[in-house]
């Protein structure tokens, strides 16, 4: 069997190498320019059949193993966050507001090792590999939908179909050497909602002759928390975050209208249709009450990330085959972060999987989308490895098509 640690191990300069480049030069979503062109140049480098300008910036490789069989896709996303960077370190973003504060730059650099890792052993694959860099997992104003969902209309799933997703995140909530693989939900639902609400404007001093529509929002602000409390089991975890407020323009006059926007997050279908049911209900109530007009725009960000029984159960076997002796996690974990992988596993299941990176000894552990994130770069060992034992694994005991 092959021992993809040991070949990690050996490529850890050059994945290390790619990791800061790409840190030092981030960019946003569905503006991975200079990323994806380095992506497609290390792949056809190794004589990996490359497609450009799937989901407008994203990236494709297609690798055929010696021997037919199903066609695996392994994600990584490649974009940064609009946040100013405050690692200090050698290799900080040279892009000004724009930083890598969720470890995609990681997550490209493993994409480069695990091409070379599965190309170099090509001969003993029997099926496909397509190689899928993402664009804009975290989103952009500048679309309707992001990254996976565009992906996915340009045909990234078929031609030939895929059979099964791999897909991972270098887990900064979790110290170095943390695995976690587990079956059936790991990452929540999102919605994303806007609220708009009309009055009647007028001066400060005055308010009996006006409809504030800035009181309507305080109140519904407020409402909103007893969805959670008040109407979701407690047992059934949800949330329902207000993220903000804008209304008016001056101390003494009262604004023609405002506006909240905030996000719905939950890990069950039953649970978030009451949710959505339950926030129509309160926001239009409340308006109603306060005689104010409303608007309401509520829109899907992600379905849950359901990890499928029989592939998990895959991949932590490659785990323990390729880690032997690490404590690897198959305990329930969830988190209310989102993921639009979601939509690629709804379409196709597969198994979505964390990888601890933080270092408290080298002041490492900085949370996600924090302006001083960053990770333990032996992280990106682990992680490559991982996912080149699982896809190599996952095409053996997959059915051929």
């Amino acid at each position: 069997m092959t021992d993809y640690l040991q070949h990690a191990e050996e490529l850890f300069p050059y994945t290390q190498a790619m990791r800061r480049d790409f840190h030092r030069h981030p960019e946003l979503g569905f503006h991975e320019i200079r990323t994806g062109g380095i992506v497609a140049q290390e792949l056809e480098a190794l004589g990996i059949e490359v497609t450009k300008g799937i989901g407008k910036t994203g990236v494709v490789g297609w690798l055929e193993g010696s021997r037919p069989g199903p066609t695996i896709l392994l994600r990584f996303d490649m974009d940064a966050l609009p946040i100013n960077e405050e690692t200090g370190a050698e290799y900080a973003s040279t892009n000004p507001g724009v930083m890598h504060a969720c470890g995609h730059d990681g997550h490209t650099a493993i994409g480069l090792t695990v091409a070379k890792m599965l190309h170099t052993h090509r001969n003993e694959l029997a099926g496909n590999i397509k190689l899928c860099f993402q664009p804009s997992e975290e989103g952009t104003y500048e679309e309707e939908i992001g990254g996976a969902l565009m992906m996915m209309r340009d045909g990234v799933l078929e031609t030939p179909a895929v059979d099964k997703t791999l897909s991972l995140h270098l887990w900064n909530e979790k110290p170095l050497g943390w695995i976690h693989i587990a079956k059936g939900p790991v990452m929540a639902g999102a919605e994303m909602f806007a609220v708009k609400l009309t009055g009647k404007g007028g001066h400060g001093a005055q308010p009996h002759t006006t409809i504030d529509p800035v009181v309507a929002a305080a109140h519904i602000v407020t409402a909103l928390q007893t969805i959670a409390s008040r109407n979701v089991p407690p047992l059934k975890a949800t949330v329902v975050s207000v993220t903000s407020i804008h209304a008016g323009t001056a101390f003494n006059v009262i604004p023609q209208a405002a506006e909240i926007t905030g996000t719905i997050r939950n890990f069950d279908p039953e649970i978030r249709q009451l949710v959505l049911e339950r926030f129509e209900q309160i926001v239009r109530g409340m308006a109603s009450s306060m005689q104010c007009e409303v608007e309401i725009t509520l829109k899907q960000v992600t379905p849950i990330v359901i990890n499928e029984d029989e592939i998990s159960g895959r991949v932590l076997k490659a785990a323990q085959s390729v880690l032997p002796g690490t404590a690897i996690d198959t305990t329930p974990y969830l988190t209310m972060g989102a993921e639009d992988m979601g939509y690629m596993q709804e379409k196709t299941g597969g198994c979505y999987f964390f990888v601890g990176s933080a270092n408290e000894e080298k002041n490492l552990n900085f949370s996600h989308h924090h302006p001083k994130f960053d990770f333990d770069e032996r992280a990106l060992v682990t992680a490559s490895a991982l996912m080149a034992t699982a896809a190599a694994d996952l095409l053996k005991s997959l059915p051929t098509h």
